[in-house]
């Protein structure tokens, strides 16, 4: 395989060095004071074809792409405001940067652009330091599968994003999925942190842009294909899992005609990927524990994408931009691995409908938006084997999967209204977003019944003393029902030697249930320039929602950033001092007013049964009451109210020598009203209320570094030392001792202490393009459990005790000293989230070579149409190139015999996954050709 992978990279760096064919222009328009001009209009006239125009966003800044290099003329006005001359360019290949600064007497300047220019510190809202903007180059060096680019951006992101993890929002709107990387222009990371127009937290906030249609024809081809004879063996199977990908697709865009340009991208993926089943199991005739058990399965797993865009200038101040999306997904035998055998696979089909509609009205020095968004999605997920499903704790999960036969069609609406006023120093925007949500759900979620075997105390089988009791695990219980069964030991028997099934659970009545959810913003900004080294932002956040009473939610925002020595508008400082607050809201969601709807002891019924005596088979639910079994609902307290954040930051940025800024930050984050779930024990059994009386606690420095060194290497980097506490991590969070609720504030989910990330792209001897990502994190924490229910309440959350007496039975010990999994009155409960995994390191690279051939004219505006350019890239695209083991989820259950371990590596879904992955080997390597013009 090696020399195989050298002959490749030899081929790569055999050909002549190229220029990109396309280019790109962008920059910032400001007027004589140095204050940014949002709404200002840019035109640009290229060697041939009608003009193209746009507008400046909120912080000033424009941007063109797509276009063919040559010369071009660059023109922009605002009221009482324009350029003293039009602005010549010429543009080679790449992203070029041209800003301008708008005049109210006339003057002459001659420019041409180069591409070497880079970050600059500024005092705009939007030009922050900390933020990370990708496009171009830096861009490639990301995954080009969707959730591992997603799982790539939420690495840049960071733990700054708080609980509820980073918003991502695609062309301004919330809740869509990530485009393929083929539609996406640029990528934004954290930039604007304070900005009222978002309801999430700026520091974590993902923005994602797509492309527009361009005034020539342009199109691109790819094809990439992956092997698991290229890859290295998955550290969770003894055996090698197989692996097969194939992806192909093409995009074009150019002009419908003089007002109209088009962007179409069209993919399909092919991908068989390898699940890793991890865990102990029994040897079905010896019936003798088979620890470890490793075993690989393929999963064939088919997407199909279909991604139009129209741009359409409707008048010489409007212009419309409609975009639509379809995905459709089929995966055979979901949700295979990690813990779940074959018998629990799913199949699993999909199909989303995305559709987007952009209206911009640009009067005066006022722009005016209004976005609509429609989103549908209809899923199924089908079981491949019907009966009760077999939960082992920590060990397997056999059985049919509990889904049954579920259907989802949901329904998104949002729509937007935003408004920019520019007024001499100020920069209003304000707005309101509305959303909407309907959903049909049909989920016999568990109506064939789950038998869950855990550990616990049970007789010495090896002992001659009848009353010893040793603690033995799920497994083993497990074995022993199955051992004393065929040897025709009644039940209760079977129960006094340690055997028999540790709980049962089974739901029914109607699986159907309708829903929906409203909830509504609005916004108001002003972004002041003070003094020409000083900018103050001010703004209000107001949002409320249904199926919880909250709609008084008001979210203050406010930042200021300062240039010290900058005291005029042709002064720079090399030093900007930033500081800000704010009040973030999280909302309750559709999915959880389902769950409260459903669960409600009145649509569906949930029984639980402790220590059930007829394992293997399943009684109707009419006979559940002989069982004395237990009715669990579900309830919304009546004093729930949306969680908010306040966070604050103050920072400091600075520019360095060769394009470069440096920026550090403190980041302290303090939340009320988290969410989490207590537990009441009602009449019938115990009742599940979702409350809102969560807290949480967060204090970041954040090290960002953003250099554009020159024309071949730009790169970016940061590193965060995180310290996050809380006593909730959402609604899956119950107090461990219902009896004793308080106690549970600890490491949160998201107390990640370090985290380095480095990326960018090197343009090295030959035209060959490295384009490294590093991510390095130490480790996250997990809970440790006992593995069965200790208090009696149906959950298996129960901490254990710190062993004081060595000798106690069932004490294990442990890194963490001795644990009692079986605590008695005195002994002091383990910390929440006490156990602390391995870090991981994540370094990913992209080689690219590219070959240019066909005719190519001088760069004239006459001779441009003779242009025929043409681009073959070959890249090589390694993910885990030093094939180090990153663990997945830790296992907590101290009875388990995986205890403080992964069985499956980061990235490859909890229990067994329903969505894409090509985590089947560790290291994974992907050839990708791609044909441009």
């Amino acid at each position: 395989m090696v020399h195989r992978v050298v002959t490749a990279l030899a081929i790569l760096t055999a050909a002549t060095p190229i220029w990109s064919q396309t280019a790109g222009l962008r920059g910032q328009v400001t007027d004589p004071s140095g204050s940014v001009v949002p709404g200002a209009e840019v035109t640009l006239t290229g060697p041939e074809g009608p003009a193209q125009s746009t507008v400046t966003r909120t912080d000033g800044t424009y941007s063109f792409n797509g276009l063919r290099p040559g010369d071009y003329v660059v023109r922009a006005t605002a009221p009482a405001l324009a350029l003293a001359e039009p602005k010549p360019v010429t543009l080679g290949g790449g992203l070029q940067t041209l800003n301008l600064e708008l005049q109210l007497a006339r003057s002459s300047q001659q420019v041409t652009v180069q591409d070497t220019a880079g970050p600059a510190v500024t005092t705009d809202p939007a030009g922050n330091a900390t933020a990370l903007v990708l496009h171009g180059d830096d861009l490639a060096a990301l995954a080009d599968d969707p959730e591992d680019l997603e799982a790539d951006l939420q690495a840049l992101a960071g733990p700054s994003a708080g609980p509820s993890g980073g918003a991502i929002y695609v062309d301004g709107f919330s809740g869509g999925q990530l485009p393929s990387k083929e539609s996406i222009r640029e990528v934004r990371v954290n930039q604007n942190p304070f900005s009222p127009e978002y309801d999430k937290l700026g520091y974590g906030r993902i923005e994602v842009f797509t492309k527009p249609g361009t005034d020539k024809f342009h199109g691109t081809a790819y094809f990439n294909f992956g092997d698991a004879f290229w890859n290295s063996r998955n550290p969770y199977a003894q055996q090698k899992a197989p692996f097969l990908l194939k992806e192909y697709g093409a995009s074009g865009s150019g002009p419908l005609n003089r007002r109209a340009s088009f962007f179409l991208n069209v993919e399909r993926h092919a991908i068989d990927n390898g699940a890793i089943i991890n865990g102990s199991t029994l040897d079905l005739v010896t019936l003798a524990i088979v620890d470890p058990f490793t075993g690989v399965h393929r999963i064939p797993q088919r997407r199909v994408v279909v991604y139009p865009r129209l741009d359409y200038q409707l008048s010489a101040s409007h212009t419309l931009a409609v975009r639509y999306g379809l995905t459709r997904v089929d995966i055979q035998d979901a949700g295979v691995g990690s813990f779940n055998l074959v018998s629990r696979g799913i199949h699993a089909q999909g199909t989303s409908h995305a559709a987007q509609f952009t209206e911009t009205a640009v009067v005066g020095s006022t722009v005016n938006e209004i976005r609509f968004q429609f989103l549908r999605s209809d899923v199924s997920s089908i079981a491949n084997q019907a009966g009760p499903a077999i939960q082992v704790l920590g060990a397997f999960n056999g059985g049919g999967a509990p889904v049954g036969r579920s259907f989802t069609a949901q329904n998104n609406y949002e729509l937007q209204n935003y408004t920019s006023v520019v007024r001499g120093s100020h920069a209003w925007r304000f707005g309101v977003r509305l959303r909407a949500a309907t959903t049909e759900d049909t989920s016999p979620q568990n109506f064939a019944g789950t038998f869950m075997f855990g550990g616990g105390l049970a007789p010495d089988l090896n002992s001659n003393d009848p009353a010893a009791l040793i603690d033995i695990t799920s497994i083993e219980r497990y074995r022993r029902t199955l051992v004393f069964q065929q040897a025709g030991l009644p039940a209760a028997q079977i129960r006094a030697l340690g055997g028999g099934a540790t709980q049962f659970s089974i739901a029914g009545g109607p699986p159907g249930i309708s829903a929906s959810h409203f909830d509504a913003g609005a916004f108001a900004g002003d972004d002041w320039r003070v003094r020409p080294n000083l900018t103050l932002s001010l703004g209000l956040r107001y949002e409320g929602q249904t199926n919880i009473d909250d709609w008084r939610d008001l979210a203050p925002r406010v930042a200021l950033a300062w240039a010290p020595g900058a005291k005029t508008a042709k002064s720079q400082s090399k030093t900007v001092i930033r500081a800000g607050f704010g009040m973030f809201y999280d909302r309750f969601t559709l999915a959880n007013a389902v769950a409260v709807r459903r669960f409600n002891g009145l649509v569906v019924q949930q029984y639980t049964i402790a220590q059930p005596d007829f394992f293997p088979v399943v009684p109707p639910i009419s006979a559940l009451a002989g069982f004395q079994a237990s009715q669990t609902t579900q309830r919304i307290s009546s004093t729930i109210q949306a969680p908010y954040i306040m966070q604050a930051a103050l920072g400091v940025e600075r520019q360095l020598p060769r394009n470069t800024t440096l920026a550090v930050t403190y980041t302290g984050s303090h939340g009320l009203h988290a969410f989490r779930s207590n537990l009441v024990n009602g009449s019938a059994g115990p009742i599940f209320v979702m409350e809102s009386s969560g807290l949480y606690n967060q204090n970041q420095l954040i090290t960002n570094i953003n250099s554009r060194f020159n024309k071949k290497i730009s790169w970016f980097g940061s590193y965060t030392y995180n310290h996050a506490r809380s006593n909730t991590d959402g609604f899956g969070t119950f107090p461990a001792n219902p009896q004793q609720p308080s106690g549970e504030y600890g490491p949160a989910a998201t107390d990640v202490r370090h985290r380095v990330s480095l990326g960018g792209s090197i343009e090295t001897w030959g035209g060959l393009r490295l384009s490294p990502l590093v991510n390095l994190e130490s480790g996250p924490p997990f809970d440790i459990t006992v593995g069965h229910d200790l208090y009696g309440d149906t959950l298996f959350n129960g901490r254990p005790g710190i062993a004081t007496d060595p000798n106690r039975p069932g004490v294990i010990p442990t890194r963490y000293g001795l644990l009692d999994p079986n605590p008695i009155e005195g002994e002091t409960l383990l910390p929440r989230n006490y156990g602390r995994g391995p870090g991981s390191i994540l370094l990913n690279l992209r080689v690219a070579r590219a070959f240019a051939f066909g005719s190519r004219a001088a760069a004239s505006s006459a001779a441009a149409s003779a242009d025929h350019r043409y681009n073959l890239t070959i890249s090589m695209s390694i993910r885990n190139l030093i094939n180090h083991n990153n663990p997945g989820p830790i296992v907590g259950n101290i009875t388990s015999p995986l205890f403080g371990q992964a069985n499956q590596p980061a990235g490859a879904g909890t229990l067994g996954g329903t969505g894409f992955s090509e985590a089947a080997n560790n290291r994974r390597l992907e050839l990708q050709t791609r044909f441009t013009f």
